[in-house]
């Protein structure tokens, strides 16, 4: 099956922006929240308290929602993914990826067919997700995709990534680039990837995937997401984003009732969606040290075949890096 090319332009974003700020009946998504504040000088994000869930309640309503849709139907591979980020076919043996908010698997199926030299890292707040993401890869029958693939639970916006991951010593490091515990040499057997007895450091990763994950995290906790992010990427790493955009038409499903916050909302399941605009998803990468190398919106058009009703799909597509560091003399 061929890869499905999502990165287009089927209409201007700022087109819609004007008909959807001109339509009364969608005022109530325009309107400031009570409560609520972005102050990104200071580089904080406050919500309002009806959007501050524990971790553990985040973590629940995704339980719940992945066991619904156990049936792994819910989700299709994301096989686009490797043409809308093809630094993930060709970059070097041996690199490594860490795939945040994996889900059930539906990205790391798609980079793990891709490039079969690549090792997957792949994390999820809902343990009920790492279930069906292990299911899932266990029955493509790709080639030593078990042997390539390391799932493990992590809040990354909580309690951020675990010390195996990048060790303080490594993250010291990273401003200097060397004695890092990793080796660019070493191999990607399974045998090498930690487990509960062992907790030695991996050194960090080449890439990060944000694939329709932060918009699940509170907006409250974004921005340790991101610094979290920026730690356990190599100098040079990139991590690759794509996400719900302003004015998306789920965006515009939500009722009034539904907002939690200035362009977040939460479903009746408890779980929550955010919708960011170019200048957000700057703001939060820029506050962290992350250098922009792409940032569009994805505009995609398509037409409902049982209702005949046009739908418009709005998503963010960007690339970051992590800078190289340069030692002063």
């Amino acid at each position: 099956m061929a890869a499905a090319n999502y990165y287009s332009k089927d209409f201007e974003w700022d087109q819609l922006r004007q008909e959807i700020e001109n339509n009364p009946s969608l005022a109530h998504h325009l309107l400031p929240f009570p409560n609520s504040s972005i102050t990104q000088n200071q580089h904080t994000l406050l919500s309002s308290p009806l959007s501050l869930c524990s971790p553990q309640e985040d973590s629940e309503a995704w339980n719940k929602f992945h066991t619904r849709h156990s049936t792994g139907k819910f989700f299709k591979e994301r096989r686009y993914l490797l043409k809308e980020f093809p630094e993930l076919a060709s970059c070097r043996d041996c690199s490594t990826v860490l795939e945040i908010g994996c889900g059930n698997g539906s990205t790391a199926l798609a980079i793990l067919r891709g490039n079969k030299s690549i090792s997957l890292f792949a994390c999820d707040c809902s343990t009920e997700a790492l279930e069906r993401a292990k299911e899932n890869i266990e029955a493509a029958n790709i080639n030593l995709a078990k042997e390539r693939f390391y799932p493990f639970q992590c809040d990354f916006s909580a309690s951020g990534f675990p010390n195996w991951l990048v060790c303080s010593s490594c993250r010291e490091n990273f401003f200097q680039k060397q004695n890092m515990c990793s080796s660019d040499a070493r191999s990607c057997s399974k045998q090498d990837f930690p487990s509960a007895k062992n907790n030695n450091c991996i050194g960090g990763v080449d890439f990060v995937t944000l694939i329709f994950t932060l918009s699940a995290v509170p907006l409250h906790r974004m921005l340790r997401a991101i610094t979290e992010c920026f730690s356990v990427l190599k100098p040079g790493g990139l991590l690759l984003f794509r996400d719900y955009g302003l004015y998306d038409m789920t965006m515009l499903r939500f009722e009034p009732e539904q907002r939690v916050g200035y362009r977040e909302y939460m479903r009746t399941d408890g779980t929550r969606s955010y919708f960011f605009s170019l200048d957000s998803v700057r703001d939060l990468f820029y506050g962290t040290g992350f250098t922009e190398l792409e940032l569009e919106y994805c505009c995609v058009q398509s037409v409902n075949r049982r209702n005949g009703k046009i739908m418009r799909r709005v998503w963010i597509h960007g690339k970051f890096q992590k800078p190289h560091v340069h030692v002063c003399s």
